[in-house]
């Protein structure tokens, strides 16, 4: 199970349960959430898709409402998998909720 990096910081409403579940793929060593800005756009569910590459892995955007977060995942999965494992914790949450 990897890491998930909780600081004194604000979170999109719903994100740190999703990246709870995300963290226990064995695949996925750290996630960080990041920085959280507001945007023109309106989503109105958590959304959260990968974004860019960096070293070591991937960059995520997570958007609710008119807000946008990043969110750094450490993994050696490529994109396609890493939104696989995204999809596969957004249905188990819609599930439960």
């Amino acid at each position: 199970m990897g890491r998930l990096v909780i600081t004194h910081s604000t979170y999109l409403e719903g994100l740190i349960p999703l990246l709870k579940r995300l963290v226990q793929d064995p695949s996925i060593d750290t996630i960080t959430p990041a920085v959280i800005a507001r945007v023109k756009g309106r989503s109105p569910e958590l959304r959260l898709r990968v974004s860019t590459p960096i070293t070591g892995g991937w960059k995520l955007v997570a958007r609710r409402g008119t807000s946008a977060q990043e969110v750094f995942v450490v993994t050696g999965l490529n994109a396609d998998a890493l939104e696989d494992r995204i999809d596969r914790a957004l249905s188990r949450s819609a599930r439960k909720g």
